[in-house]
């Protein structure tokens, strides 16, 4: 019997995870049991092997119930993300150290230490990004947001220490192409060009054509997730933690890709009306080496056009 759990199960990234263990398992293993949680659901499981846990995973009992029958593997999604996090900053502490210690420390009582994946981000980086960043980059988060992260890959890395499991960090980029409208997300742009290009709505982006950012699909994001899962824990580095692989590309090669996809014509509905404060957050990122990673076996998409498809496969 496989048991999975999932935080931040309803969030983009957790519903292409959570679809994917339902079809594929985990490591070859069929999904017996997947415990989901997260604050809220918008409908009931239509697979029998779902259990939904409504709630927050700051809560003692919530979490006691994920793990009230042994777990194999843990997929720590959930986060505060940065802006919300800093305008609520006991909301933030609350969700994004403290429970993340909650669920390690209530893992210790297991019959034998799980798989933890933790999605980390590259806000542990900063703002103030040098010439280049590889694996050697040293973080210097400039939000609470990134300062909890970069904190919570300590404690996965001491937990696995104590044996309480077997964990592996990951510092996740944008990932696209998230659906909606991303009301309130300062990136939204980055997941807009590719639906508003697709269903030729126009659309005004806040950062320049040459402004570069750093891409991965959605679908290959879930990729390394699992394979963080499933690798043989021997293969860790000493840090457990990685950053993901990314494409960096200019936002002007993205959109002459999906007009190459989706109609030349597209590209008039492209706007540029760039925003100072967002091009500095969103669309300044240096190259990011990461051969460690890849030798670890996570991977990008590839190129611009293997990004389109992965990103709009749902």
């Amino acid at each position: 019997m496989i048991h999975v759990v999932v935080t931040g199960a309803e969030g983009f990234v957790g519903r292409a995870l959570v679809k994917r263990l339902l079809a594929g398992g985990l490591g070859g293993q069929r999904v017996s049991k997947l415990t989901l949680m997260d604050v809220a659901f918008d409908a009931p499981p239509a697979d029998s092997r779902v259990i939904q846990l409504a709630g927050s995973i700051a809560d003692d009992a919530v979490r006691a119930c994920a793990y009230a029958s042994p777990v194999d593997a843990v997929f720590h999604l959930a986060s505060i993300p940065g802006g919300a996090a800093e305008k609520n900053y006991a909301l933030g502490r609350s969700i994004n150290l403290n429970a993340t210690l909650g669920l390690l420390e209530d893992l210790r009582g297991q019959p034998r230490a799980p798989r933890f994946v933790f999605a980390s981000t590259v806000a542990v980086y900063g703002e103030q990004l040098p010439a280049t960043i590889d694996e050697r980059t040293l973080p210097a988060p400039a939000l609470s947001y990134g300062a909890h992260k970069l904190m919570g890959e300590a404690l996965v890395t001491d937990a696995s220490r104590l044996g309480w499991v077997q964990g592996c960090s990951l510092r996740l980029p944008g990932v696209v192409a998230r659906p909606g409208d991303g009301a309130g997300m300062m990136s939204a742009f980055m997941s807009l060009l590719f639906w508003r290009l697709a269903t030729g709505v126009p659309l005004t982006v806040p950062v320049s054509p040459e402004g570069v950012a750093w891409w991965i699909s959605v679908a290959t994001c879930v990729d390394n997730l699992l394979h963080a899962a499933t690798v043989d824990a021997d293969r860790f580095n000493a840090r457990r933690s990685y950053q993901m692989p990314v494409l960096r590309l200019t936002v002007g090669e993205v959109v002459d890709a999906l007009a190459v996809r989706f109609g030349t014509d597209r590209k008039a509905l492209v706007t540029y009306v760039p925003d100072p404060f967002i091009e500095r957050l969103f669309a300044t990122y240096p190259p990011l080496l990461t051969p460690e990673a890849e030798r670890f076996g996570l991977r990008h998409d590839g190129s611009v056009d293997q990004l389109i498809t992965r990103a709009m496969a749902d």
